[in-house]
């Protein structure tokens, strides 16, 4: 008769628990089958296939409890292990850093406005108090200037004597005598009445009649006369290297020869730099294009060279 009561009562469970279709409401039910095996079989067979696995994950794990609470080996007393945590590890460097975020550290940069004074409310802002006022040296000579206060000497009295007997070095005749100074000659510029002294106005012919115009500067005479002995020096190394044999001079019709090959050489190295891709998207293409380059640089030097010299020289060897 109690089985039969149980049974009813599973089978509530069971009813309940195909509605829901709940993890919990499975926990639940497999704690009322966990006394009969047989149930628990038909409830995991019957249900849907995510209720099925996790009651019988949850069967699984009653199933693996080996030592139950009621035991003879919990009256075996036990050593409590105490885990010592290591020390918390704390830089070196922390009060440094503090300190220095808090001298850069600016006002403005807390929560709310800067803890300022705050300005009283008898000083409110006055007419005329933001206009530039002059400095007391500048008021007092104001003021002085357009004051009377200030009295002349009085007037000598009848009766004083002037001063007698003053002697000066000055010759009144002989600066009377002297004549006037005469002008210097201006010239007017502008409407406005600008003058200026007529010699620096440039219209009157003052480089030209300098003592030295016309003559060559010393520092174009000294660098010419280098260049002379230079040149005088290279002309005794010539002569004596072509007395020795070790120098030939260059003909021009040699000269030109040459000259004629080199730009033939240009323009072929030209027409093949011409006939590349556009696109250098190898190694072989790009080192084929600065080789070609550097060919026709070289050329260009050589034929400038020939060209700004007509005196050769070249060894005999």
């Amino acid at each position: 008769m109690v089985e039969r009561r149980d049974l009813t009562s599973n089978r509530l469970l069971y009813d309940r628990t195909r509605m829901h279709r709940s993890p919990a409401v499975a926990k639940q039910l497999a704690d009322g089958f966990s006394s009969n095996k047989c149930l628990a079989s038909c409830l995991a067979r019957s249900v849907s296939r995510s209720l099925r696995f996790v009651f019988l994950k949850y069967l699984f794990n009653m199933s693996e409890v080996v030592h139950p609470q009621e035991s003879v080996y919990n009256l075996i007393p036990k050593e409590k292990v105490e885990i010592q945590k290591p020390p918390r590890y704390v830089s070196k460097f922390r009060p440094m850093v503090a300190l220095e975020k808090e001298l850069a550290k600016d006002a403005m940069r807390t929560m709310g406005p800067a803890k300022v004074e705050v300005p009283s409310p008898d000083k409110y802002l006055k007419k005329h108090s933001k206009e530039a006022k002059l400095s007391e040296k500048t008021q007092s000579f104001k003021e002085a200037h357009h004051t009377c206060d200030a009295k002349k000497p009085p007037v000598p009295l009848r009766t004083e004597m002037p001063l007698m007997g003053i002697h000066t070095k000055r010759d009144f005749i002989k600066t009377a005598t002297v004549v006037p100074m005469k002008p210097q000659p201006t010239c007017v510029d502008t409407n406005k009445g600008h003058k200026q002294q007529l010699i620096n106005s440039g219209l009157v012919p003052k480089y030209i009649k300098k003592k030295n115009y016309g003559e060559v500067p010393e520092y174009l005479q000294q660098r010419n006369e280098e260049e002379q002995k230079a040149q005088e020096a290279y002309d005794n190394y010539v002569k004596d290297q072509k007395e020795k044999g070790a120098m030939k001079h260059l003909s021009d019709e040699e000269r030109q020869a040459i000259l004629k090959g080199l730009k033939k050489n240009w323009d072929e190295l030209h027409h093949e730099y011409q006939s590349l891709s556009l696109v250098t998207d190898t190694l072989s293409k790009k080192a084929h294009k600065e080789c070609l380059e550097v060919a026709m640089k070289q050329l260009e030097n050589d034929i400038n060279l020939i060209e700004r010299f007509k005196t050769i020289y070249i060894p005999s060897n």
